[in-house]
């Protein structure tokens, strides 16, 4: 049996009725659907039908109209013509056919639209004498000529306009166009002229020949370059094919009772239901108009609230009510085409209105108001990632702004500053009321004074997970990383964009959204987490199953933590603290000393910083858990780099620069990450470990008495692979709670846990998980334990293995699921056999990727953390992660709404 004979090919629409296949969506296109679906629903469409897209597929196979779709097609066209009492290539009143091609998605390179096909040289006369308007008979030919030799023939339409322009020389119009129906015919006579010389054969006079023609080159645009690259780029399959709808024509164009519009159903600026939308009425506007230019445009609300000084060609109370109905069916804000022909209105698309981020908020949470959504409905309508230009500076575009360099998106949101290559340089502007952006090659962990201080960071190397961006993404500040195009020459002062070259004090923009780097000051829009967000924030919250906390090492960070919504710090690197204000020296002279007696002095002044760090967290989080991270990085990275550096820091230890050189080279470590760090280090140095567990109790302690607030801290031993490793240290942590509990006579309960980062981690999760209150899975450095991967040094080669298509996404944005996720869930599995009532999260900056919270929502976390600006972000995905987990458990049985295709479908 042949494709043909099991599927109808030719399926028809008119008001009130439409046939629909089952998979609307894939058979007719998105043209073809929304239209079938209009008219489902009793709205005003002009009648006519679809030819499906398994024509296309047939045609795709032999190159040619597949057989009997010919008498398909013919017999479509009879109940048109009984349809609207018009006759395709009829003596009076003929029939005229608009044909648009579609596929399930938009695709470039697909045949642009074919009006008035029926056009021909008697019947654009008796059209003429239809409407008394020889004029815009002859204008829709001219059109038909133009669009059907295009199509079909491949001919330039710019060669079109040269020939009107000589025909108006020769003829002496006195307007844009022919004045007289002698001009007409003697233009049309010249196009007809060149199409045969150009193309050797002649337009066919033939209504039905015309239509054929059309449709075979539409079902060859599919096979076209532009469209097959396209396909490939984006993984769309090659046998999806393309649909071809044709309808009666309507004359918008023709006088100031017709017109053409786009109308929605919400005010996008406010989420109310409100008509709003434009309108241009048809016509000629000016009598130096050229063909296909309308006149003015006017606003769709203006009329319906009365402010519009000239009259709507049709009922605009009617398509308010068409446009609301529509909305109710679809349940989301809808967008609709339409057009007005001698008064009679029609709609000719409809779509999911697209809508910036801060317009879906407002939509979805007004939809919830009018009845229209449920809260969860609410909450799967905003894509969570889009919410992050909603809680940063965001730039004005202007035509003015010059881009004068490209790198990552590293951390969203925007800002402008002058020119600093030293966070010294950064402090000492600031110091002086000034705004700066620092640029480095790449960030290290002492630049973390400058990062603070900085409006935002760009760096010439590194990608989206780089030291630079883990950082500014927790601090909430902008960040473009690996801007290679870009040259930075740090000792001569200059920045270098091509021939452009900018020096220390000159003023750029970053945008952290984009990756653009912008020469001068840019507007920015400030925006807050306040109003419809903070009500979308509230139905997450009662949908999520997950927690969500932060990552947060300072006390500002918490507390935009806090304002966003985090439910607790899922991860406090200490480390970072130590490169604050004075704490430098301090932490240099403890890793320098010859002996324990001199590290313990030099920790013991580092103690009231730490505990004085960890109070005002414990007071912010005021009573929320606080998970704090011992020391985990090697200790080379305190300690100064270059000569100069040397020198300067030699001189104020009293040391010769030589000496300090031997113990800095003895420090360093040919792979420094697999090296002497996280808990190796506390086994080393269990003086480290005891200082800043003291930290952490008497400041529990403090902040208790001070709030009143019960404080649970949670201590997290980083790089464990052995329980013994975690046996050992934990072991410190307790000997150290006794003797402060024991010295302020003051009972406090604590947790100590471990990040899993390590495949052997994973492994043992039973065996460790003995020893262990909580697991954090610390993606970033166990994603690269497990691919081998250095994260800093990824982004030289992983943008190029997503371009090739060997991986889908950087698998330091968004967990990978296969690999690292399956090692996840083992983790998971063999720490609840162990400890059932273990607390499991994440504190990765995966903790915030909406890919990568769905899927820890399936493997049964119980938060996840992420940097201050992502808490929004995560609990939107950890609401629509458990939704989506609920409603898949519920089955086929679960009813959702019909809907339209959305904007992008």
């Amino acid at each position: 049996m042949t494709l043909g004979a099991m599927a109808k090919r030719v399926h028809t629409f008119r008001q009130g009725a439409a046939e629909r296949p089952a998979d609307a969506l894939e058979a007719l296109g998105s043209k073809g659907a929304n239209l079938a679906l209009l008219a489902a629903l009793d709205l005003p469409v002009p009648p006519g039908f679809t030819v499906a897209s398994a024509a296309s597929r047939e045609a795709a196979l032999t190159g040619e109209l597949p057989p009997g779709l010919r008498v398909e097609i013919g017999a479509a066209v009879a109940w048109l013509e009984g349809v609207t009492g018009r006759i395709f290539d009829g003596t009076e009143r003929p029939l005229l056919l608009a044909v648009r091609t579609s596929a399930r998605t938009p695709i470039p390179g697909l045949a642009e639209t074919v009006l008035d096909v029926g056009l021909n040289d008697r019947t654009v006369e008796t059209l003429a004498a239809e409407l008394g308007d020889t004029g815009f008979a002859f204008r829709s030919y001219r059109r038909f000529i133009e669009s059907f030799a295009g199509l079909v023939f491949g001919i330039d339409a710019a060669d079109f306009e040269d020939m009107a322009d000589a025909e108006k020389r020769a003829s002496r119009w006195s307007g844009a166009e022919p004045g007289g129906p002698a001009e007409w015919r003697a233009l049309i006579a010249r196009y007809h002229a060149f199409i045969e010389a150009t193309a050797g054969t002649v337009l066919p006079q033939t209504p039905i020949e015309q239509l054929m023609r059309v449709v075979e080159a539409s079902f060859a645009s599919w096979r076209a370059p532009i469209a097959r690259s396209f396909r490939a780029l984006h993984a769309i399959p090659e046998n999806t094919g393309l649909s071809v709808t044709v309808h009666a024509m309507i004359f918008n164009e023709r006088d100031q009772n017709s017109g053409t519009g786009r109308a929605r159903s919400r005010d996008f600026a406010t989420g109310r239901a409100r008509l709003t939308g434009e309108f241009a009425l048809g016509g000629r506007a000016a009598a130096d108009m050229r063909f296909g230019e309308i006149g003015p445009v006017h606003d769709l609300a203006a009329f319906l609230d009365g402010r519009a000084s000239i009259v709507f060609p049709a009922e605009i109370e009617t398509l308010a009510a068409h446009v609301a109905r529509l909305e109710a069916h679809v349940g989301d804000a809808v967008e609709v085409d339409f057009m007005v022909g001698d008064s009679e209105l029609f709609l000719l698309q409809s779509r999911i209105a697209k809508r910036s981020p801060a317009e879906a908020v407002r939509i979805a949470t007004g939809l919830v108001k009018d009845g229209i959504l449920d809260e969860d409905e609410a909450i799967l309508r905003v894509d969570p990632a889009s919410l992050d230009q909603l809680l940063h500076p965001a730039i004005v575009h202007r035509d003015s702004l010059e881009v004068i360099g490209r790198g990552r998106p590293a951390s969203p949101g925007a800002a402008s500053g002058e020119i600093v290559f030293t966070p010294h340089d950064a402090q000492r502007r600031v110091a002086e009321g000034r705004r700066v952006i620092l640029v480095r090659n790449e960030t290290h962990p002492e630049d973390i004074h400058g990062m603070h201080v900085a409006e935002g960071v760009l760096t010439i190397r590194g990608g989206t997970t780089s030291h630079a961006a883990v950082v500014a993404r927790g601090i909430g500040k902008p960040c473009v990383t690996g801007a290679g195009a870009l040259r930075l020459d740090p000792a001569a002062g200059l920045l270098k964009a091509g021939n452009l070259v900018l020096r220390v004090g000159d003023t750029i923009t970053i945008d952290g959204s984009s990756g653009e780097v912008i020469r001068g000051g840019a507007e920015l829009e400030h925006p807050s987490l306040a109003g419809e967000l903070a009500l979308l924030m509230d139905y997450a919250d009662r949908a999520r199953r997950m927690g969500v906390r932060t990552n947060a090492d300072t006390p500002a960070e918490a507390r935009a933590a806090r304002s966003f919504g985090a439910e607790g710090i899922g991860l406090c690197r200490t480390e970072h603290m130590f490169f604050l204000g004075d704490r430098v020296p301090v932490m240099r002279r403890m890793i320098l000393a010859p002996d324990e007696e001199g590290r313990r002095a030099a920790l013991a002044e580092l103690l009231p910083f730490q505990r004085s760090d960890f109070v005002e967290l414990f007071e912010i989080m005021a009573g929320l858990p606080v998970t704090i991270r011992l020391l985990d990085p090697p200790l080379h990275e305190f300690l100064p780099k270059g000569e100069a550096e040397i020198a300067d820091v030699a001189a104020k230890f009293g040391i010769e620069p030589r000496v300090l050189t031997e113990r800095i080279a003895k420090l360093e470590e040919f792979n420094p990450m697999l090296g002497h760090r996280g808990c190796r280090l506390a086994i080393s140095h269990p003086e480290i470990v005891e200082v800043q567990a003291r930290a952490i109790f008497e400041a529990a302690i403090e902040a208790g008495e001070r709030s009143g607030a019960t404080v649970v801290p949670e201590i997290m031993v980083p790089l464990v692979g052995l329980k013994a490793e975690l046996d050992y240290v934990k072991a410190l942590v307790d000997e150290v709670a006794e003797l402060v509990m024991a010295e302020r006579g003051r009972s406090i309960d604590y947790r100590v846990g471990t990040m899993i980062e390590l495949p052997r981690a994973i492994v043992r999760a039973d065996a460790i998980a003995e020893g262990a209150d909580f697991f954090s899975f610390g993606t970033n450095d166990l994603t690269q334990t497990v691919f081998g991967i250095s994260r800093d040094d990824a982004a030289n080669f992983l943008p190029t293995y997503e371009r090739k298509g060997i991986i889908a996404r950087d698998p330091f944005q968004s967990v990978d699921v296969e690999g690292v996720g399956e090692l996840i869930a083992l983790g998971v599995e063999k720490a609840r056999r162990t400890r059932p009532e273990i607390v499991l999260g994440v504190c990765g900056e995966q903790g915030g990727d909406p890919a990568s919270i769905a899927f820890f929502e399936q493997t049964g976390l119980d938060y996840v953390s992420c940097s201050p600006f992502r808490v929004p972000v995560a609990r939107i995905a950890a609401a629509q992660a458990t939704i989506r987990l609920a409603r898949a458990l519920k089955g086929p049985g679960l009813k959702t709404r019909s809907r339209l295709p959305s904007a992008g479908e």
